[in-house]
């Protein structure tokens, strides 16, 4: 079938605190653009950015329109458009209230999914006991064309179900989970517009390789084959069944200790080094990663060029391009930012000691809840970060920041701004040493606001 054409919104607002629009942070070791590119190779080649779904040309071509900043996977975008070219018409793509994923992961912080209200045989919306609106379905920013865009012309919407299972932790301490079990919902199919740091924890992690993982699991209920072909798999290569090549992907060039334990699904990109008594679990591994001795990795993300010393640790978090996690440092449920280093035994807590609801600040500046019990929190790019820091949960330091573990401030309770950050009090020709890289684009005045970065 010959492959239509794309036309992507723009959204320029940029992502606390990373200071940069969505399409440009990393999903899997990938920009957002990219992962969005990859998931449509086989629909689309050209792309086309436009500001608005007014300017999509009104032709009679074949299309696809989607804002940049809207994850979605390749089994997402491929169910999305095999059930809008079997129907004929304009689609947009929906969910329904009673998918838990969605509601649980995307809606949550998000301005750009649209609620629709369920309505009666005159068009009119109906209401509960409480006069709301009951919401029939979510709607969001992506769409199907089969001849081109036409305004007058009826767009239906195409239910997306994400197949979500509940997964997780159970018989936990009330004290911690409020509810005795601590779970998530793992997709077949994922799908959140990236609008806070928190959609990317959940796009890299919940819906990344937690979900990947609970796939692979599915697939070997569900396949004897599957089952036969790992199992003889780790026969051949005498190792543990979760060890063999089947679940440990491992690139080109990589020099990993025989006592380290890596257990599968485990995805490992070219030129890593891998130490002794490092343990591995279920994680995604860029290219040019030295991981050393002691280390523990779980349901994490590690992107390019990253360096962990001896008994740092991840779980469920993610470290972006050429960042460092210094020794002893433990990080659950976290983001840091591309070229950010964090220094020794510094610890992020998740949970508050008090059962009150987490919050994050929204794209508008607001607190809002994020629907979670636990979360860490979240560090921009080009940070440094000194050792013994205690940061409390779901805060965010904002790019460029450095903070130095001083009497005065040792523990973190709140956001830190560029404006907050330690290297300000030094002298000017020591403080000129830390380069502002990524300024707020409100900062960008004038000329400067057309320049390159480079």
């Amino acid at each position: 079938m010959a492959k239509m054409r794309k036309f992507i919104i723009t959204d320029t607002r940029h992502i606390a605190p990373f200071n940069q629009p969505a399409r440009e942070l990393s999903i899997l070791n990938k920009p957002l653009w990219l992962a969005q590119r990859d998931a449509l190779s086989d629909y689309c080649e050209t792309e086309i950015p436009v500001e608005s779904l007014k300017e999509v040309p009104r032709d009679q071509e074949e299309m696809i329109v989607h804002r940049d900043n809207l994850y979605f996977d390749e089994p997402f975008i491929t169910d999305f458009i095999t059930q809008a070219r079997n129907t004929g018409t304009p689609c947009r793509a929906a969910f329904k209230p009673s998918d838990k994923a969605f509601t649980n992961y995307a809606l949550p912080l998000s301005t750009s999914i649209h609620a629709e209200p369920r309505r009666d045989g005159n068009g009119k919306p109906v209401r509960d006991g409480r006069g709301r609106d009951v919401i029939d379905h979510y709607e969001i920013d992506l769409w199907y064309f089969p001849r081109g865009y036409q305004p007058e012309a009826p767009i239906i919407p195409i239910y997306v179900n994400s197949g979500g299972t509940e997964v997780g932790y159970y018989s936990v301490p009330d004290y911690m989970s409020n509810q005795g079990n601590l779970t998530h919902y793992l997709t077949k199919r994922a799908m959140l517009s990236v609008e806070n740091w928190v959609h990317v924890f959940y796009a890299n992690v919940i819906f990344g390789i937690f979900s990947i993982g609970h796939r692979f699991e599915a697939k070997q209920e569900e396949s004897n084959l599957f089952r036969l072909k790992i199992l003889w798999k780790a026969l051949i290569e005498q190792t543990q069944v979760l060890s063999c090549s089947e679940l440990v992907h491992i690139g080109k060039n990589c020099s990993i200790d025989p006592t380290a334990i890596i257990q599968g699904p485990t995805f490992i990109g070219d030129n890593v080094t891998i130490g002794p008594g490092a343990v591995i679990g279920n994680c995604f591994i860029g290219n040019n990663v030295n991981i050393a001795q002691g280390c523990q990795l779980m349901l994490s993300v590690v992107n390019d060029n990253c360096f962990l010393p001896f008994r740092a640790a991840l779980f469920m978090s993610i470290m972006m391009e050429n960042s460092i996690l210094a020794q002893n440092t433990c990080l659950q449920m976290c983001i840091v930012g591309r070229d950010s280093f964090i220094g020794a035994g510094t610890t992020f807590t998740d949970f508050n000691l008090l059962p009150t609801p987490l919050k994050a600040e929204s794209i508008d500046g607001k607190l809002e809840r994020v629907g979670q019990v636990v979360l860490g929190g979240c560090v921009g790019h080009n940070c440094r970060l000194g050792s013994g820091l205690i940061i409390y949960p779901a805060r965010m330091i904002e790019s460029d920041v450095v903070l130095f573990a001083t009497p005065s401030r040792r523990v973190i309770k709140k956001n830190i701004s560029y404006e907050e950050s330690d290297h300000h009090d030094l002298r000017p020709e020591v403080a000129r040493l830390h380069k502002q890289k990524y300024p707020r684009r409100v900062e960008k005045i004038g000329e400067e606001a057309f320049l390159e970065s480079w």
